[in-house]
């Protein structure tokens, strides 16, 4: 910024402390679009949560310094510093702590809890800012944290709760903060140079932190690339940039005008940048793969094997998860990936590595199972993405029934039940793979298998997978595959006569 910007030392520093920050509300978004692998993902929305209020603090003191104007600025400034971390880390713990207290006995009833926690935070960020200047944020990271690691607490609604008013607060937030600059602020600037700063800052500034920060941890070239091509700021950026700005006019500080665009600069350019690339950068280095289309099947039983085996085989991946045993073992002979636990689990859920998987299919007998597996994973997959199959007994009377807003998309068909699937399994019916083509199409594959067929799924060209629903039924087109579950006595039938040679009815079990 010095040397780019022309800039005084005093304002390139109070830059620099401010653009430390990579903003989480705008890495979360671009992680769950991109969904990189595990370790990756986890390492840059950490970075995001934890580098905020690392960011305001640096931002806070190079302030002060400034504002001292004095040789004793750096010394109080660091005496700030330590004073500020343990205002935030103490009062952020005694905050968690008193939330714990009072959640783990039930002292606070369930349709309150959303707007305790939110008193909570506000009561903790001012307590702490009151204790030492702009601590307030690190005590509600630490809080937020302690929190987040205590598995005997249920903050899942907390989470969608405080999910729901992020995205309310902040959206208003950005309004208002762009609301105060003026195009007159952006022709003082000189885009030659803001330009220069801006490349210097992704292509340079990035991957050498990333390369000291990562040194000695065993990542891999390929993830430190994508780590070095992942730095969108944030609101925490503009909210900070546009508060000391006017600050430092008001002390005199004439070029601290330019603070506030360059740092909105800075904020579109790298989202614009790293939002509409990360894909393709993440896909090149082999990170992820770019609209998962695996499935996490709950249960392993004959019929999800099956599935599976045929899902494996056209390419995509496939976990499978169930307590049975047995089930566990018979996915291993046919070296089926499996997991070994309660999909409710939080161990399970840790272990798990979705990279490259879309879509969530709950296949076991038991239908509050199945539902609460869905609601469970929902956050993650969506609600287009989360399916199950029907059961026996979720045709009870409405009174003994899970509430319909939590359960997933109904597999197939209607009627079709977990049960009805594994019988025909076991009665000799095998699920296909049919290519359709303009000589066979899906009105000949009707013709030749009438009732005995039941359509699972379709491959697109572009190799996606469409689910058949209850709610939503695909018409087959030439140039796709077909998934579906065929009937022995269909199996016997001679092929017809439009059915191409290489896709007999048997040569696809």
């Amino acid at each position: 910024a010095h040397y780019a910007l022309d800039w005084p030392w005093s304002l390139s520093t109070l830059l620099g402390a401010i653009l430390v920050v990579t903003g989480p509300t705008v890495i979360m978004p671009l992680l769950r679009h991109v969904q990189p692998e595990r370790d990756v993902r986890s390492t840059l929305k950490w970075e995001g949560i934890l580098i905020d209020p690392v960011g305001a603090f640096l931002a806070v003191l190079v302030f002060e310094a400034i504002v001292a104007k004095e040789s004793a600025g750096a010394g109080s400034a660091i005496v700030g510093f330590v004073k500020s971390v343990i205002a935030g880390g103490v009062i952020g713990a005694i905050g968690a702590r008193i939330m714990i207290f009072m959640f783990r006995r039930y002292l606070v009833p369930d349709f309150l809890q959303n707007a305790v926690s939110l008193m909570m935070v506000v009561a903790c960020f001012t307590a702490s800012n009151q204790l030492a200047h702009e601590s307030g944020l690190l005590a509600t990271t630490v809080m937020g944290i302690i929190l987040a690691n205590r598995s005997d607490l249920k903050v899942h609604h907390i989470v969608e709760f405080k999910e729901n008013l992020r995205v309310l607060l902040i959206s208003g937030l950005f309004i208002i903060l762009s609301a105060r600059l003026k195009l007159e602020q952006f022709d003082a600037l000189n885009f030659i140079d803001c330009a220069i700063f801006l490349a210097i800052l992704v292509v340079v500034v990035r991957p050498l932190s990333v390369m000291a920060s990562a040194a000695g941890l065993n990542l891999g070239w390929r993830k430190k690339a994508f780590l070095s091509w992942m730095a969108p700021r944030g609101i925490v950026a503009a909210a900070v940039a546009s508060l000391f700005s006017l600050r430092l006019i008001d002390a005199g500080y004439e070029q601290a005008e330019q603070l506030v665009p360059v740092t909105f600069l800075v904020i579109v350019f790298t989202v614009a940048l790293y939002g509409s690339t990360a894909s393709a950068v993440a896909k090149g280095l082999k990170l992820s793969q770019p609209n998962p289309q695996g499935v996490l099947i709950v249960g392993a039983g004959l019929f999800a094997r099956r599935l599976a085996e045929v899902v494996t085989e056209l390419g995509f991946r496939v976990t499978l998860v169930d307590t049975n045993r047995e089930n566990f073992q018979q996915c291993r002979q046919h070296n089926l990936p499996v997991v070994f636990g309660n999909i409710l689990s939080e161990q399970v859920r840790h272990d798990l590595d979705l990279g490259g998987i879309g879509k969530i299919f709950a296949l076991t007998p038991n239908h509050e199972v199945n539902t609460l597996s869905l609601h469970h994973y929902r956050e993650f997959f969506g609600n287009a993405e989360c399916y199950q199959s029907a059961t026996t007994n979720d045709q009870e009377k409405p009174r003994n029934q899970v509430t319909l807003d939590i359960e997933g998309r109904r597999l197939f068909k209607e009627g079709v039940t977990s049960f009805d699937l594994a019988n025909r399994l076991a009665a000799g019916s095998v699920i296909k793979k049919t290519p359709l083509t303009e000589k066979f199409t899906f009105a000949d594959f009707e013709k030749h298998y009438g009732v005995h067929a039941l359509p699972l799924m379709l491959i697109t060209e572009d190799q996606k997978i469409q689910v058949f629903t209850t709610d939503q039924t695909s018409t087959p087109k030439p140039g796709q595959t077909l998934i579906s579950l065929v009937a022995p006595t269909a199996l016997e039938t001679p092929v017809a006569l439009g059915e191409p040679g290489d896709s007999k009815p048997n040569e696809s079990k």
